[in-house]
């Protein structure tokens, strides 16, 4: 019996033993100087015929765009370091979608690809290295915007984002890890399902601030669970994304069944953002016990554009303070024109098909973003410059949002506009009486604090 039970245990733990594939043994170096690209991938697939973890010895390890499999777990214990090379050519070239649009673009550093059952987990550190993307996006920028092509800085200066998620299922990102300097998006979860990201410490603004350094964006998918984030970025920290325009209104696929909890935000654009990117529509979101500062402009942000499209509905935000956030709440369905709004101009004679893409009309019909059905409750806020920057659009008004429990303190009241059937109950504004909430005559508001607004007409919309 006791040489069954030894032979049972040591079974056991060779079983063990080869569920680990460390890349020190596929000819990775922890040097921060070695291309490891390879060698890592050969354990991962290696890992992948058994359902293994690929794990790395203490280091720091250069790499390029890997891809993990399915089955497998890429394990990045304290100490260790993925840091993304500064050669573009070490990304290559898949399709995907990039801000809303579906077209070829560099794979992330990592990436889990059309897979499923797969997982980025540990306390160790992504480091996307990104200054190198920043400057040529910068670069690229300059020489476009005198050149009336601002809309296709963002999709021409291609930039590789850190972790991408991308049509696939089941998959895992967190665990401790920390994210630092990506050349682009953070954590990208696009065409997916029951996707878990917990446990993430994001710092994009290191060696400068990185432009459109998101957070995490949740794209397109279902069933997602964003938890437990420390996020400091140079643009939204935390955003629901559906694709844009004509492209996106072809796929025509929500973001829906998503729970965002537990986050913190030390900088960013925007605290929870829908947008710019509606044309899916949202359904069924939940965000709740987040923290924002002053160091982030808007804290609930909705926002869109006249050729988006799409909708929200049952959209529901809760338990969330701010502290010095300049503005509590905007909605702006005409967001930044010079880039939501694609104009081939006419001595352009070369036009690349993403360009055409974007540039494709929408109908006025299709075009507008509809946002109805929102509960937004147990919102403190101190220390505001406006509560409310608000307006919707005649054609498509902002209907049925509901608030309760609100306590905003703040150096002016705002500013609701196509604000049509919104209810505010225990609510508190902390506003000068000279500055209250301009409730445009083209809204109807009920329940907020006496003397704390004025019906004015509605007039041209503040940008």
């Amino acid at each position: 019996m006791r040489l069954l039970l030894l032979a049972a245990s040591l079974l056991l733990a060779a079983q063990g033993s080869a569920a680990d594939f460390n890349v020190r043994d596929y000819g990775a170096r922890p040097d921060a100087v070695t291309m490891n690209t390879a060698a890592i991938q050969k354990a991962i697939d290696a890992a992948a015929r058994e359902a293994g973890t690929v794990v790395f010895p203490t280091g720091t390890y250069l790499t390029g765009s890997i891809f993990v499999k399915s089955g497998v777990t890429l394990k990045l214990d304290k100490g260790v370091t993925l840091l993304g090379s500064r050669n573009i050519e070490d990304y290559p070239l898949m399709p995907t979608r990039i801000a809303g649009i579906e077209m070829t673009w560099p794979a992330a550093l990592v990436n889990v690809y059309r897979q499923k059952n797969a997982a980025i987990v540990g306390e160790g550190t992504i480091d996307g290295d990104g200054k190198v993307f920043w400057d040529h996006y910068w670069a690229l920028r300059k020489d476009y915007e005198p050149r009336g092509l601002r809309w296709a800085s963002d999709y021409d200066a291609q930039r590789p984002r850190l972790v991408q998620v991308f049509d696939s299922l089941d998959v895992k990102v967190g665990g401790g890890l920390l994210m630092r300097r990506a050349g682009f998006w953070t954590v990208h979860v696009c065409y997916s399902y029951d996707v878990t990201v917990d446990g993430l410490t994001i710092r994009n603004n290191d060696d400068g601030k990185g432009p459109s350094t998101d957070g995490i964006d949740i794209d397109s998918s279902r069933r997602v669970l964003v938890a437990n984030a420390d996020i400091s970025v140079n643009d939204d920290a935390v955003v629901l994304k559906a694709g844009r325009d004509a492209d996106g209104l072809r796929v025509n696929r929500p973001t829906e069944d998503v729970v965002i909890r537990d986050i913190v935000v030390r900088a960013s654009k925007g605290g929870i953002t829908f947008g710019s990117e509606t044309s899916g529509g949202f359904r069924n979101i939940e965000a709740y016990n987040m923290t924002f500062d002053e160091n982030t402009p808007v804290g609930i942000l909705f926002k869109s554009a006249h050729t988006r499209g799409g909708w929200g509905e049952n959209l529901r935000l809760h338990d969330i303070t701010m502290k010095g956030t300049p503005i509590v709440m905007r909605v702006n369905m005409n967001w930044n024109p010079n880039y939501s709004y694609a104009t081939i101009p006419e001595n352009v004679k070369e036009v690349p098909p993403h360009w055409k893409v974007m540039a494709t009309p929408v109908p006025k019909e299709k075009g507008l973003a509809r946002f109805r059905d929102i509960k937004i409750w147990n919102i403190k806020a101190t220390g505001a410059r406006s509560a409310f920057e608000v307006a919707g659009v005649p054609d498509a008004p902002l209907q049925r949002f509901t608030f309760d429990g609100i306590d905003i303190e703040a150096k002016s009241g705002g500013y609701l506009r196509q604000a049509r059937d919104w209810r505010f109950t225990n609510t508190k504004l902390d506003i000068p009486a000279q500055a209250p909430v301009e409730v445009g005559g083209d809204s109807h508001v009920t329940g907020l604090p006496a003397g704390s607004f004025v019906v004015r007409n509605p007039g041209a919309q503040r940008p």
